[in-house]
């Protein structure tokens, strides 16, 4: 059954060209639906024809510039085929990190790099994972201690990395590492980002045993004396912070669309159940205990849908979308897992039978509660940044 959820007011989609953008991808991913995707993830294979049929329709590369395969939109655009893709219980991690990999590339990159990727990343041939991550250095990316260093013949990479998502599907991973050779103020590093293929030697994989049921595995990686070229160095080297950012707010935007799209499945399964489920007399969504929980999700999940839309527009009109995006992961995480418990409750006892598919739907949606920054950290930037108070870390 299709978890399209009719009831949702299309106050999110402001322009024609995005309400057909969205009928078109649910008609795409409702032919496969939450069943396709569990069956996939219990088995730990990939939604290859999913993912085929998306790239073929040009949904993967609606935000990569029409030069180099994509259909030339913005972030706006892929807000809407992820939490397309999510509200037919197809969350998608890989779109997720195709948001960064994709803006920076374009954004910053040499031709050939742009060349040798973005018509792969737009059209699915290929995939790139992201790493940033690392045991000590989490939402403090100035501590980050993979480096890399000059050589005569490139660069020779050393570290470690974790919670990378995809990178044994992908054929490169975007790594951020310190320069070694540049010196800066203490407690902050010069920054540089790299495209690594991953067949490089010396590059080891190591699977973390996660609770997020997503066909993306999780891995620790580590890299010993990885050599890299010239060309693999992505835009400026030592300016990898501020080429980084061009894709984390666009990440957090991304994060929130696969959210709302779990709010949108999880609130639709729930309508439906509660209109034909009675226990008495009457259908259970009859009686206000259930009505009005629900009623109080779908308000909050509407009001994350227009941060992320409002976030997604500021991004792609150039302009500053920092609050924006943080607010909107902030609003869509939290707003989520209310929406998907409330839904659980409303099916009690069927709520938590995988066949119902919502309870294997809950770490993904927990997830975006700590990753990609987790709720206090984006507390503190609008502590600071929008409300004008003493930093607090």
């Amino acid at each position: 059954m299709s978890a399209e959820p009719m009831f949702f007011s299309p106050l999110v989609d402001t322009a024609d060209h995005h309400r057909d953008l969205r009928e078109s991808v649910a008609k795409l991913v409702g032919k496969f639906g939450r069943s396709y995707f569990q069956a996939h993830v219990a088995n730990g294979t990939q939604p290859v024809e999913l993912w085929k049929e998306l790239g073929d329709a040009g949904f993967l590369g609606v935000h990569i510039p029409e030069e180099f395969g994509g259909s030339g939109g913005g972030l706006a655009e892929l807000n809407i085929v992820i939490e397309e893709c999510a509200a037919h219980g197809c969350p998608m991690l890989s779109l997720v990190i195709a948001s960064i990999c994709a803006p920076i590339i374009a954004g910053f990159g040499s031709d050939e790099l742009k060349n040798k990727w973005l018509p792969g990343l737009a059209n699915g041939s290929r995939k790139m994972a992201f790493a940033i991550t690392e045991p000590d250095a989490g939402s403090n990316t100035h501590k980050v201690t993979t480096t890399a260093r000059k050589t005569e013949k490139g660069w020779v990479l050393n570290g470690a990395k974790y919670w990378t998502s995809g990178i044994d599907e992908s054929e490169a991973v975007m790594v951020v590492a310190r320069d070694g050779d540049i010196v800066v103020e203490e407690g902050r590093s010069a920054l540089s980002l790299f495209v690594v293929p991953t067949d490089t030697p010396g590059i080891t994989l190591q699977q973390i045993d996660a609770a997020v049921r997503t066909t993306e595995r999780q891995f620790f990686v580590f890299f010993d004396n990885v050599e890299l070229a010239d060309d693999a160095l992505v835009g400026e080297r030592g300016a990898g912070l501020r080429q980084v950012f061009v894709g984390l707010n666009p990440e957090r935007v991304a994060a929130a669309a696969i959210n709302n799209g779990i709010s949108r499945f999880a609130l639709s399964k729930a309508a439906q159940y509660a209109r034909e489920r009675s226990v008495w007399k009457s259908p259970i969504g009859a009686h206000q205990g259930v009505a009005h929980p629900l009623a109080e999700a779908y308000i909050n999940v509407q009001a994350a849908r227009l941060l992320a839309a409002r976030a997604a527009d500021l991004y792609d009109r150039g302009e500053d979308a920092a609050e924006a995006a943080n607010m909107a992961k902030f609003s869509a995480a939290e707003s989520s897992l209310k929406a998907l418990d409330q839904a659980i409750q409303t099916h009690g006892g069927n709520g938590l039978s995988f066949e119902y598919g919502l309870a294997d739907l809950w770490f993904v949606a927990r997830l975006h509660k700590t990753a990609p920054v987790s709720r206090e950290m984006i507390l503190n930037y609008v502590a600071q940044h929008s409300l004008g108070l003493p930093k607090s870390y």
